[in-house]
């Protein structure tokens, strides 16, 4: 890479633009007037960070993608306003960064059906409680950066927290009822106040025509839904599967704190699960057992400490009373060391 300056704010030019440019039937001489075929050109020379990437073959591989990195809710509102005036759909992966492959799909994905792609990039310090690993949580913004550029994102948004919670008395939205008491509302209290309100801020902003999250976060993207509904929000949301590593251990940012040793016992929770969804495919309606089930097996595990399995009717995470009759959610929330993971498994009667 070379930096060069067109007299607005310094930016990094593949040598080879100019030629990739014009081979394209763009002017090679300069970058921004560069629309793309593969992608879409987003913002202009003013915006405060971009990265040009080419990817042609021959030269580098194919399309051209322009990325910007915005620190402040000026600049995003600037970028959305800009991008709505021309028409473009927007879509928001919400993230608290140490993007990982699972992250990547989402963006992906967001890419495939929104003009611009938006990631947030923000460790939120609304959704953890006093002792919880906030201070620790893995901070990574250059190597997100790569991340979220390789899987199509067009923006990321990476605020301080000073940035997003200017007032000491805050305004505060919250989901009530059994929605957001359960599973890991139990025992987390504040967090679903912190999700809804970091993600209501996100989506004003972004103006997002779509937002997305992993399948593997159940309970919140229940509160959200339920959000989205209650407050007739504009925002679609898209719950995308869950990654897994090659071992069946779910993709998460918080896998960095296991040891080899936990690791491996955390396979525990995938497999439980994986056993439970074939006995509710064998016939068993009857959620105590299943539960029981799970709970036995994982204790098998002598790292596993428990937190909580249990079993929900969707949507709305309402109680299951009787034998099962319609969409289930059984998830888990065990810890290994120090370390929190959460699991779930899905099941219909109407599959």
């Amino acid at each position: 890479w070379q930096e060069i300056n067109l007299g607005f704010h310094p930016i990094k030019w593949f040598p080879d633009a100019g030629p990739c440019a014009q081979a394209m039937g763009f002017p090679g001489q300069d970058p921004f007037g560069i629309g793309t075929k593969t992608y879409r050109k987003t913002g202009t020379a003013r915006c405060p960070s971009l990265l040009w990437v080419l990817d042609i073959p021959g030269l580098s591989p194919k399309g051209v993608v322009i990325m910007q990195l915005f620190r402040t809710v000026k600049d995003l509102k600037d970028f959305v306003r800009t991008a709505k005036k021309e028409g473009k759909t927007i879509g928001l992966v919400p993230t608290m960064g140490a993007l990982h492959e699972g992250h990547a799909s989402l963006i992906k994905a967001a890419a495939k059906e929104n003009d611009v792609v938006i990631v947030s990039d923000f460790v939120n310090p609304t959704q953890f409680g006093p002792s919880e690993d906030y201070d620790a949580y893995p901070r990574k913004l250059a190597a997100d950066e790569k991340v979220a550029e390789a899987a199509g994102a067009t923006a990321i948004f990476a605020p301080s927290p000073a940035e997003m919670y200017p007032h000491k008395d805050m305004t505060w939205v919250e989901v009530t009822g059994n929605i957001t008491k359960v599973l890991c509302g139990r025992t987390r209290p504040i967090h679903f106040r912190g999700v809804a309100t970091v993600c209501t801020k996100l989506f004003n902003l972004s103006q997002a025509d779509r937002a997305y999250f992993g399948l593997k976060d159940a309970q919140q993207t229940e509160v959200l839904r339920r959000m989205v509904e209650d407050l007739f929000m504009n925002v679609e949301l898209r719950i995308m599967p869950i990654v897994r590593e090659s071992d069946g251990l779910a993709k998460s940012s918080r896998n960095v704190y296991l040891s080899p040793e936990e690791r491996k016992a955390a396979l525990i929770l995938s497999r439980s699960l994986k056993h439970a969804k074939e006995a509710f495919a064998a016939g068993e309606r009857d959620p105590r057992k299943l539960v029981d089930q799970v709970t036995a097996e994982i204790r098998t595990e002598p790292m596993s400490n428990i937190d909580y399995v249990e079993l929900y009717g969707m949507p709305g995470l309402t109680e299951v009373t009787g034998p099962i009759d319609g969409r289930v959610l059984l998830a888990v929330a065990v810890k290994f060391g120090t370390t929190r993971l959460i699991e779930i498994g899905r099941a219909s009667c109407r599959e």
